[in-house]
């Protein structure tokens, strides 16, 4: 068995690891990169190129670093299976088709500049037409419900906790080199306890061979979760005293769903002021709506609120709205009160939290919250880091707005969660690869397993490399 490394290796994005068994390949994930823009452009245009022939695709969530490239698969003509949750499935449907109207829309913009040049038009990744023919393969299966994938592979999907239809790929392996049964476990995005709407993640107890190990906070600890709704109560009160607005970029999937819930409790409650929160992100909206498709998923905490609350709704309230409208969007930048905008992109690259950026962040009564993880060369990246000007629609603005920053609402485990799930296993793997993480991070995990789990080999590998198991 062979396992190629083709992307999120000491990095946090372009989730991608090919496995080679019995003359199969199994590519588990197919993310896009995300970060400087020419870079991420040219990665991604290499990946779609150099990935090879591939059997079958399993995605382990619907995050776009994790399922971004899979309409090139099927643009060079890819007609496999692609095998997640049935969650995971509606949500790319939403998020693939957004992602390509951005690649259709960049892509323009672009060749405009380059046709003045003389220069050669530029293709986007993908375009819809791409998208639509990548979810003809698509299949949905459910939690704990081990299916035979190809000759000698069995496939079983554990709730990894992430984000809405996130899992666990555990591949159970019949190794005909080997001539031994091998288990080969692929964490994903392992998720974190206690965090509201989705369930816990699971563990898996009875262990594995070979596990590929995610390690995003790696050395890090993050605050509890109710520790975060106190601080974001804080962050509005004190943002509404000053007669300002908190903007916060946020990513559409998870992030926003969570953020409406907490702020229908708060609201609930009256612990913070009554002012109007908007959600303005077509992707969101739609997102949201594929929530409300799946209650299957949903923890005991938020079962229990639909049971209390009168609009019978976690993700919509009295004082909430989802603008549907560019000219709505528009709007909100007129708006003379303070007002809570959550808007797309969380790393603050692209889509209409760059309008309200333009029109807010030189103010210093308002707020920019940021409660993601921000990708290295990214304008959120450089609002997080205090720059004193900004580029926003190629052209500078003073960062005078307040900016706070709220890791408790992470969907990802730190590194107690990350120890607590690979503690969990009652057999050891023989071989761990650490990925999803910026070096220094891996590095700690691995530290970590090693002393405090009892793992024993741990590697760390280099973008493209190649191992024998």
């Amino acid at each position: 068995m062979k396992i190629t490394f083709q992307g999120a290796a000491k990095t946090v994005t372009g989730s991608r690891h090919l496995v080679e068994v019995n003359g199969y390949r199994i590519l588990l994930d197919c993310g896009m990169f995300q970060g400087r823009r020419k870079e991420s452009f040219e990665l991604n245009r290499q990946c779609s190129r150099n990935g090879g022939p591939v059997d079958i695709l399993i995605l382990s969530h619907a995050h776009i670093d994790h399922s971004g490239i899979t309409p090139c698969m099927a643009k060079g003509g890819f007609n496999g299976d692609i095998i997640c949750t049935s969650a995971t499935r509606d949500l790319c449907a939403a998020m693939l088709m957004d992602s390509a109207h951005i690649q259709e829309r960049d892509v323009e913009y672009v060749n405009k500049k380059r046709e003045k040049q003389g220069k050669n038009p530029f293709e986007p990744l993908y375009t819809k037409d791409d998208v639509v023919k990548a979810m003809e393969y698509f299949i949905g299966i459910g939690y704990n419900r081990k299916r035979r994938i190809l000759p000698g592979v069995e496939l079983t999907l554990v709730d990894a906790g992430h984000i809405l239809g996130s899992a666990h790929v555990v591949l159970d392996i019949e190794d005909k080199d080997s001539g031994e049964n091998v288990r080969l476990v692929y964490s994903g995005d392992i998720g974190r306890p206690d965090i509201p709407i989705i369930c816990d993640p699971v563990p898996i107890t009875d262990g594995t061979d070979i596990l590929i190990m995610e390690s995003t906070y790696g050395n890090r600890s993050l605050p509890p979760y109710p520790e975060a709704e106190k601080e974001l109560e804080r962050i509005i009160k004190e943002t509404y005293q000053r007669g300002g607005s908190v903007l916060i970029p946020s990513f559409a999937v998870g992030r926003t769903q969570q953020l409406v819930y907490t702020l229908h409790k708060l609201y609930n409650k009256k612990s913070i002021p009554p002012m109007p929160i908007y959600v303005d992100s077509p992707l969101a909206t739609g997102v949201t709506d594929i929530f409300r498709l799946h209650p299957e998923t949903y923890d005991k905490e938020i079962r229990e609120f639909l049971l209390k609350d009168d609009d019978n709704n976690p993700f919509g309230f009295e004082i909430m709205r989802y603008t549907q409208t560019v000219q709505e969007s528009k709007d909100l930048n007129q708006l003379k009160i303070p007002s809570i905008i959550m808007s797309a992109s969380g790393m603050m690259e692209h889509g209409r939290i760059l309008h309200h950026l333009k029109s807010r962040v030189a103010d210093h009564r308002n707020t920019i919250l940021v409660t993601g993880w921000q990708a290295p060369n990214t304008l959120g990246r450089r609002i997080v880091e205090g720059q004193p000007k900004v580029r926003i629609f190629g052209e500078e603005y003073p960062l005078k707005a307040h900016v706070e920053i709220l890791t408790g609402f992470s969907g990802h485990a730190d590194r107690e969660g990350l120890i607590n799930w690979a503690s969990a296993m009652k057999k050891k793997p023989r071989r761990t690869f650490v990925v999803h993480g910026e070096e220094e991070s891996a590095m700690a995990l691995s530290e970590s397993l090693k002393s405090e789990v009892g793992f024993k080999q741990i590697d760390i590998p280099d973008m493209h490399q190649t191992f024998e198991v």
